[in-house]
């Protein structure tokens, strides 16, 4: 079901992008066109039925968007990322994960003149 909406999802949103660049710019900010004659969509027209159909593609990108979002929470209910992370002990069982102490992150006092080894524990 969710790769079905997903595929859904990313259709709507090359077609947004599609009809958003067959739209006539209105301010000329790069300096392109959006005047002059010739072509088969042009006029009033033309832009009323592409501004219905992006509004249409938007309203279905948040429709697909929306339930992306619920079919993923519902699927994650009551997991948490820590439940899936196990460290193996001698023995074979799992065993919870270990934090490191708080000595082990400060940096060493000024009485300390050996050089920094690391260890392999």
């Amino acid at each position: 079901m969710q790769n079905v909406v997903l595929i859904i999802h990313l259709l709507l949103a090359l077609g947004i992008i599609a009809v958003v660049l067959l739209q006539r710019s209105e301010g000329g900010g790069l300096g392109m066109g959006g005047g002059g004659g010739g072509g088969a969509m042009t006029g009033r027209a033309a832009a009323t039925a592409l501004s219905k159909i992006t509004w249409f593609l938007a309203i279905a990108f948040i429709g697909t968007s929306i339930t992306l979002t619920v079919l993923a929470a519902r699927n994650s209910a009551g997991s948490s990322i820590t439940d899936s992370l196990t460290v193996p002990t001698a023995d074979g069982t799992p065993a919870a994960p270990t934090s490191p102490l708080g000595s082990d992150l400060l940096p060493p006092s000024q009485s300390e003149n050996a050089p920094l080894v690391p260890s392999a524990d």
